[in-house]
């Protein structure tokens, strides 16, 4: 999913380092360290030492750290310390040492600037492979029997179908995780539309409102992202927004444009970068397609594997791959 954040949304929670997936007092207190049991030599880990790697609230990412992980601890003996911590907040980690390595970042111009440009405690480091999509989505069968729904012009039109016990006389229009990237609550506002933006909580309470309102056939709308396996069960249908330009997006408050493109990134502390870990090159040098994030994604969440079997399955299908990142 999905910056996942806008500059403005969650100011007040920036200003202490809280953990929304565990409600911890600091990034350290939710942290797993797992060191691997097949790492060749006490030597090899001592040469790679430990680094701590945020975990996002979305499987995409979970699915960027896990095989990170994996060839970190099984190919060069690291030891790997992940903390489930939300997007702006592990930023914040950059500052305090707590945090190495984001593994998929999703804009966040203003961290980029407040981190990296100003304080210049972490830097940028090069693409996943992945190209975001954020946008408002539709179920197959919606689309289907009302064609003319996949225009934002026209939604007003169906915004009755929409209205929930949670959104009044106005259609409800679901977000997931709050801390995800949104315009949305603007864009409603300044294209005059009747929804209100209900947040359902998580990537996988939005998912199933919308395998359900595609195999019960009920109205339901909302926001979505790609990379994402989930689209391969349900093909959701995008709805068609007032075009992205640079700099239409520049004030919260004034948004009225579609979401930009996003050629995901990764992210790590200058500290990290400059101590000799062979970990480093790993992190700076893995790449892979939206299709390798998606398999490995559905390894998680449907085959119901752990992330380190997970892992473990497509590095042994990719090789090479693997091999190109540790040259």
């Amino acid at each position: 999913m999905t910056i996942r954040l806008h500059g403005g949304v969650l100011i007040a929670a920036a200003a202490s380092l809280v953990l929304t997936a565990c409600g911890a007092a600091s990034t350290s207190s939710s942290s797993t360290t797992t060191t691997s049991a097949s790492a060749t030599t006490s030597a090899s880990a001592a040469a790679c030492g430990t680094f701590n790697m945020a975990i996002n609230p979305w499987v995409g990412y979970e699915a960027n750290a896990a095989v990170i992980k994996y060839v970190a601890e099984k190919q060069l003996g690291c030891t790997v310390t992940t903390k489930n911590i939300s997007e702006q907040v592990a930023w914040q980690g950059f500052a305090t040492g707590e945090i190495d390595a984001i593994v998929e970042n999703w804009g966040h111009t203003d961290l980029v600037k407040k981190y990296i440009t100003d304080q210049k405690v972490a830097v940028d480091f090069g693409p996943t492979g992945n190209e975001g999509i954020i946008g408002w989505y539709v179920p197959p069968w919606m689309a289907q029997k009302y064609p003319d729904i996949t225009d934002w012009k026209n939604l007003n039109k169906y915004a009755s179908l929409f209205k929930t016990s949670e959104s009044g006389n106005l259609g409800q229009f679901s977000d997931g995780d709050p801390a995800y990237v949104t315009n949305d609550e603007a864009l409603m506002k300044n294209l005059k539309l009747n929804f209100k933006v209900v947040y359902l909580g998580s990537e996988a309470a939005l998912i199933q409102g919308f395998r359900n309102a595609e195999t019960q056939k009920k109205p339901f709308i909302g926001y979505f992202y790609e990379p994402q396996w989930f689209l391969s069960e349900v093909p959701l249908v995008h709805i068609k927004l007032p075009a992205y330009t640079p700099g239409c997006d520049a004030v919260a408050a004034k948004i009225a444009c579609d979401y930009p493109p996003y050629h995901l990134n990764k992210v790590v502390s200058v500290k990290f970068a400059n101590s000799g870990s062979p970990a480093v090159k790993l992190i700076k040098n893995f790449s892979w397609t939206n299709d390798d994030q998606n398999l490995v994604a559905k390894y998680i969440t449907v085959d119901k594997m752990t992330d380190d079997q997970a892992a473990a399955k497509w590095v042994a299908a990719n090789q090479a791959k693997v091999d190109a990142w540790l040259k």
